[in-house]
């Protein structure tokens, strides 16, 4: 097995190769004057079990250009089988058209990431589940609940105390999964968006009355939606409102808007590098996924079933 990192968040791919207990393959990646991408294994490769770990997380175009390079050096150097492992995909919310002459964006990267030559897929809680049927090669989907959940348990309790909150409609399935998990109840905000970035609480669906109120959600981008879902629960009564997001993008006045609102935490995955204002942020916490994603890398190399990591 090897384990290429690129430079998009090289924390957790040092995270997962201690976990795995192998280092980091040798590898050059670095930017010519005009910006163009060089990569070098400086291992030998020819015949080996490859796995690139790359987040096309921001700056999006960059770091999906350099798992493209990568992914084309090792086909080139004869690698046996190439695994893109993508803690988190770029383009994920372009996933259908939204307007008479737009693209599927989410299809296109699937595209180029099959064409450059890689041979699998293994990625962290798709935006949409559709996505794994853009790509025409195996595309495993894992769930960040086994590293949430027992952070739950430990910091919100169970039962009938505890609501889980779905931040809109579109997450209900994701939001009851959690529910049942913990024996806890369940509400859903019902918003309307405007306009792009911009969302406004409508209404609460749920008793959520003298409860902590737990909401989940899978991306977290200029959390406005997440913030004034907060202010709404508070309104309608809530003794608490915490939040765990797979995805921290947290871009633009995210982390600020974070510490005025409502949220008493934010707890994210570390599938995207943490900034300095998320570090030292007094709301934000980060998980590691580390562990998940090494066991699922183990079992794909030695041709073992991951359906189990998926429950």
């Amino acid at each position: 097995m090897k384990l290429i990192a690129g430079n998009s968040n090289l924390s957790l791919s040092q995270s997962i190769a201690e976990e795995l207990g192998i280092p980091l393959t040798n590898s050059t990646i670095k930017r010519f004057s005009d910006n163009e991408i060089f990569v070098e294994i400086n291992e030998n490769i020819r015949g080996e079990d490859a796995f690139v770990i790359q987040s096309t997380s921001f700056p999006a175009n960059d770091n999906l250009m350099e798992l493209l390079v990568i992914i084309d050096a090792l086909r080139r150097s004869s690698a046996k089988r190439i695994t893109a492992v993508m803690p988190y995909y770029g383009y994920a919310r372009q996933d259908r058209k939204t307007s008479a002459r737009s693209p599927i964006s989410a299809k296109l990267v699937a595209n180029l990431i099959t064409c450059a030559g890689a041979n699998r897929v293994l990625a962290m809680d798709l935006h949409a589940g559709q996505i794994q049927g853009f790509f025409d090669i195996p595309t495993d989907n894992l769930m960040c609940s086994p590293v949430f959940i027992p952070d739950m348990e430990t910091q919100q309790g169970r039962g009938e105390d505890v609501c889980i909150v779905s931040p809109d409609v579109g997450g209900v399935v994701r939001a009851r999964a959690y529910a049942k998990r913990l024996g806890a109840s369940l509400a859903i905000i019902d918003k309307r968006r405007e306009h792009a970035n911009v969302s406004e609480v409508m209404n609460v669906i749920g008793d959520i009355k003298g409860k902590k109120c737990v909401m989940v959600d899978d991306i977290i981008d200029t959390a406005g939606t997440l913030c004034n879902a907060a202010d709404a629960l508070i309104e309608k009564g809530a003794a608490e409102v915490h939040a765990y997001v797979v995805h921290g993008v947290l871009s633009g006045p995210a982390v600020d808007r974070i510490e005025k609102s409502g949220l008493s935490t934010l707890v994210v995955s570390n599938t995207i590098q943490a900034t300095d204002a998320i570090k030292n942020s007094s709301k934000i916490r980060q998980l590691s996924v580390a562990p998940l994603m090494a066991e699922a890398i183990r079992r794909i190399h030695e041709d073992r079933s991951i359906s189990v990591l998926f429950n």
